[in-house]
């Protein structure tokens, strides 16, 4: 469990292929958490696993399936990326109950300082999602906790205060880039349980 508060950058320092998808690589660089091996840790959203804990670098086993379903399997060596660690009792839940599971891979069609609006980040999802998008309502994007302040089909928009700018990737995220979308969970339970009631009926 996370809230979608984001602890620290990390900075991707190596990937290796693996018969079962990929071994990833982060230096925690300045974090003051230090994970243990067996630790969860969610890298842009996706709740990962810590194997090994080397010189400040923290190393995920990624499964193909992850690598297929996020953007975790586009990563390059340089790239930087969101890290927050596992929520505990004693965490303030200053975002939203995330999972760290990826629902779907969303593009940014826009991002950027809007006159009147402040700076907003508009991302396009799948269709088939639009039941879990409300005005107001929570989206996770690369992890980050956010509310949603403006949707249509297959996109939404979110406002990005100074923090967030400041201590998240989202201010590099440019058009066409591709970013991890977890819905809310709450959402997904009530859509999950209208289903099956039509099935049913």
């Amino acid at each position: 469990m996370f809230t979608g508060l984001i602890s620290s950058i990390g900075l991707v320092s190596g990937l290796e292929a693996l018969p079962s998808g990929l071994r990833l690589q982060v230096d925690l660089q300045d974090w003051a958490y230090q994970p243990e091996a067996g630790a969860s840790v969610a890298v842009n959203g996706c709740c990962l696993t810590v194997v090994k804990i080397k010189q400040g670098h923290a190393h995920f086993d990624v499964v193909q399936q992850t690598c297929a379903l996020t953007t975790l399997g586009g990563l390059r060596a340089g790239d930087r990326v969101n890290l927050e660690h596992a929520a505990t009792p004693e965490t303030l839940l200053g975002g939203h109950m995330v999972q760290g599971h990826v629902d779907a891979v969303g593009a940014v069609l826009s991002n950027g300082d809007q006159p009147g609006l402040g700076w907003r980040l508009r991302v396009s999802y799948p269709e088939a999602k639009n039941a879990l998008v409300v005005s107001q309502g929570s989206i996770t994007i690369d992890g980050v906790s956010l509310t949603i302040a403006a949707c249509e089909d297959s996109w939404l928009e979110v406002a990005l205060i100074p923090e967030t700018l400041e201590r998240t990737i989202l201010s590099n995220r440019e058009a066409q880039d591709q970013v991890n979308l977890e819905f809310d969970l709450i959402a997904k339970l009530v859509d999950r349980q209208l289903s099956i009631r039509d099935i049913r009926a």
